[in-house]
């Protein structure tokens, strides 16, 4: 089978699980690269969108939304306080519980990477026009929930961040 550029298509180039995990795959990496100058990691990223989002939960609600184990959520709060990104306060409704809260300096920094992630969507589907991206994000959106995946939480994220 013969491609647009006429080159022949391997038997993996055929297949859409295939095509998936390469584009996963470079993606995942080519996000990463893009917030090295923010000193941003995406799973930083994600826990800076989530707290946009909905300020203020428990540590523990968060790494259930996020589907990271308690003990990894802890080191990364305490990363991104340390950077000043996000503050522990008193949780409103569970005194044992801490509050995770999005800082001034963490707000700008989202905005930044935001913009980071908007390029990069941009880059990756640039081959496509806007009608393509649609129907694009429709079909992976059915392959995401008939694989039973949690909306919006990338499993990546729960292995630790490289070293």
């Amino acid at each position: 089978m013969a491609g647009s550029s006429g080159t022949k298509r391997t038997e993996l180039y055929d297949r859409p699980s295939f095509l998936l995990s390469q584009l996963g795959f470079h993606s995942a990496r080519r996000f990463t690269e893009l917030l090295v100058p923010l000193e941003v990691h995406p799973r930083q990223y994600g826990m800076l969108r989530r707290l946009a989002a909905s300020d203020g939960q428990s540590q523990q609600q968060l790494a259930a939304a996020m589907g990271i184990h308690r003990n990894v959520m802890v080191s990364l709060v305490d990363e991104l306080e340390r950077r000043g990104l996000v503050r522990r306060g008193r949780h409103p409704t569970d005194r044992r519980a801490h509050a995770v809260l999005l800082t001034s300096a963490g707000r700008r920094l989202l905005v930044r990477a935001e913009q980071i992630a908007s390029e990069h969507n941009a880059e990756l589907l640039d081959p496509l026009d806007s009608a393509d991206q649609d129907t694009l994000a429709s079909l992976l959106q059915r392959i995401v929930d008939g694989a039973g995946l949690a909306r919006g939480v990338h499993p990546g994220l729960q292995a630790p961040p490289p070293q």
